[in-house]
């Protein structure tokens, strides 16, 4: 039975369905074009797989590798580069129009701590009862997170109602 047509990865030796190929050794020193059997025998005398590396040139290149360890490698690098991304949270503060100093000072210092990790920062007024008649609070409690933040932070999206809610987005600088 002959072995499965590989679903992930490189093809290779048998899987590879160009004529000819570009054949780079294993010391990476470019041995020219030849058929594809050619230089799978010489892969095979070698010890190694024939590789396609560039399926995509005129001619494809293959290189003589290890598949199994050629796959681990490309495994392990892709990990990494997946550890060392960051991905940009929306972090909220939820806030109210009549907010006390105090409250309003612990607030700040976790929207600084957020946007120094790198996040987003949604800053929401909700409104209860009738302090909605009254969006002019709301509005000068966002100017003021607005000024308080303008050296370490953009506003992405400027202060809106939506509903009984107002919301501001700050993105780092």
């Amino acid at each position: 039975m002959p072995t499965p047509m590989p679903l992930n990865g490189p093809r290779f030796n048998e899987f590879i369905q160009s004529q000819k190929v570009r054949v780079i050794d294993e010391n990476g020193e470019n041995l020219g074009v030849m058929y594809t059997r050619e230089a799978m025998e010489q892969a095979r005398e070698v010890g190694l797989d024939l590789v396609e590396v560039s399926p995509n040139a005129d001619p494809p290149v293959a290189k003589f590798l290890d598949i199994g360890k050629f796959k681990y490698e490309t495994q392990k690098k892709a990990n990494l580069a997946r550890k060392s991304q960051k991905t940009q949270e929306i972090k909220e503060i939820k806030m109210r129009p009549n907010i006390d100093d105090h409250d309003y000072d612990t607030k700040m210092k976790k929207v600084h701590e957020f946007l120094a990790e790198g996040d987003k920062v949604k800053c929401t007024l909700r409104f209860r009862g009738r302090e909605l008649a009254h969006g002019q609070l709301g509005m000068m409690v966002l100017q003021r997170v607005q000024a308080d933040t303008a050296e370490v932070a953009k506003v992405e999206q400027f202060p809106r109602m939506e509903g009984r809610q107002m919301l501001m987005v700050l993105a780092p600088k």
